[in-house]
């Protein structure tokens, strides 16, 4: 059905600091649906924006899948949604007192026959690990990211030596009526690893290090999640800490377009 062997491991974690956890996860290994949903911190009820948005996209998913075939057409439906998420979130929020000004970030995947197509909204990234290489796919919607795409910066560090902070998003599912959602299409290869996750990972855990870990998985995913967890809460835990791992093993068959 997806032309490759896939595996998964997915956790969610409290952190060190926070009294809860805003944080959600759905992994689908028989539909091949990854989500994580970073609730915002500060908001009201973080944690319900979240998990609504795990669920409305899982819940859009199963009412009419995508075609596994055809690329083109999955990109688009993982956009159609993650909108349909945003506009559920800030109806939601504008019927109660309790859930005025909540909102989540979020990256999804699905994968199709070869490839995996993927959406999100806000700082929750994807990356990709490919021949020991660690590739950042999504770019963060962030005031932060965008003065270094406008050149006032040449890096994100040289951004937060001048004092600019990491957590003022530009785009969040919530914040309003309608949202631009960024998406893509990654070819799969043999030997792929994906990493879906929160900024309570990568604002503890630098690349180098993510990288060290998961170019070190060589069987089962799950001690390298459970790894993960841990280096994130060792490093100060400041935040939750969610993350999702996809494996693309052998191919079963030879994949294919429309």
């Amino acid at each position: 059905m997806f032309g490759f062997q896939l595996d998964y491991a997915c956790r969610s974690d409290r952190g060190c600091v926070r009294s809860h956890n805003e944080d959600a996860v759905l992994v689908e290994a028989d539909t091949g649906l990854v989500v994580v949903a970073d609730g915002i911190g500060g908001a009201n009820a973080g944690e319900v924006a979240s998990r609504m948005a795990a669920d409305v996209i899982a819940e859009r998913f199963h009412r009419q899948p995508p075609s596994r075939t055809n690329d083109a057409h999955a990109r688009l439906y993982a956009e159609t949604a993650v909108e349909e998420a945003n506009s559920r979130i800030w109806e939601l929020a504008g019927t109660s007192e309790d859930y005025r000004g909540m909102g989540t970030t979020v990256v999804m995947g699905f994968v199709g026959r070869g490839w995996l197509a993927f959406a999100h909204v806000g700082d929750s990234r994807l990356y990709r690990l490919r021949g020991g290489q660690l590739k950042q796919i999504t770019r963060d919607h962030s005031f932060i990211q965008d003065v270094v795409d406008q050149g006032f910066f040449r890096t994100l560090s040289e951004a937060r030596s001048y004092g600019i902070g990491d957590n003022l998003l530009t785009r969040a599912l919530g914040s309003t009526a309608q949202i631009r959602v960024s998406s893509g299409i990654d070819d799969l290869h043999s030997g792929d690893l994906y990493l879906f996750c929160t900024d309570g990972l990568t604002n503890m855990v630098p690349d180098d290090w993510l990288r060290q870990v998961l170019a070190a998985i060589s069987g089962d995913l799950d001690p390298a999640a459970d790894a993960l967890v841990q280096l994130a809460c060792e490093r100060g835990g400041v935040d939750n800490v969610t993350l999702a791992l996809l494996r693309v093993g052998e191919p079963t068959t030879v994949p294919a377009r429309e």
